[in-house]
């Protein structure tokens, strides 16, 4: 007995297609993961994780375990990112203003402050299915609020491809102003492939 194959809904026109299909077969687009789904984003978040880990290797002089600190500095960096994130705008605590939108807001702050992501990818990764799962009027009102150096989260990322990945400047380009890539505008690419050492 034959299994059936396992379906997904196309995201341009709703239809039922096959979940490995590449193109939809009823309007002809693209059936392709989001880039954090994919194996390269996940190898990277790997990467950057081991290289943390790495960094802060043994033990302090009291005894602390390396996780013990891994999850101390991750607790605190959460902490001031939240408290960053509530400093931006000061009438973030209006009551008028519903818990969603604050709650977007904190964690657009934190994908840029910690992973340096670009203004389209963080609306992306707020709004998805497979992400945060916000309204798009929340992640809207995160992105119209949210404080950010896009050039210097473009710089960032730029650094991370080349010192981990070992890309050229040509191919970070390339992945930095990706529809499945980063996303960041062409300016913000520019501006990191020239800054970068």
């Amino acid at each position: 007995m034959s299994k059936t194959p396992k379906m997904t809904v196309c995201k341009n026109c709703n239809a039922s297609i096959s979940a490995k299909a590449k193109i939809c077969p009823s309007c002809g687009a693209k059936n392709k993961k989001p880039f954090y789904q994919r194996a390269w984003f996940i190898i990277l978040i790997i990467i950057i994780v081991i290289g943390a880990i790495g960094g802060n290797g043994g033990s302090d002089e009291s005894g602390n375990s390396n996780s013990d600190l891994n999850t101390s500095v991750s607790t605190e960096t959460t902490q001031g990112s939240d408290t960053n994130a509530e400093n931006t705008d000061s009438s973030k605590n209006d009551a008028s203003i519903p818990a969603e939108y604050k709650s977007a807001l904190r964690k657009a702050k934190i994908y840029s402050d910690d992973m340096h992501m670009s203004k389209a990818g963080i609306y992306d990764q707020l709004t998805s299915e497979y992400g945060e799962k916000f309204s798009a009027e929340a992640a809207q009102y995160a992105m119209e609020h949210l404080e950010a150096d896009w050039n210097a989260n473009a710089l960032e990322k730029a650094k991370v491809y080349q010192d981990m990945m070992s890309m050229s400047p040509s191919a970070i380009y390339d992945q930095l102003t990706s529809e499945y890539g980063e996303k960041f505008t062409a300016e913000e690419a520019q501006y990191a492939i020239d800054h970068l050492e």
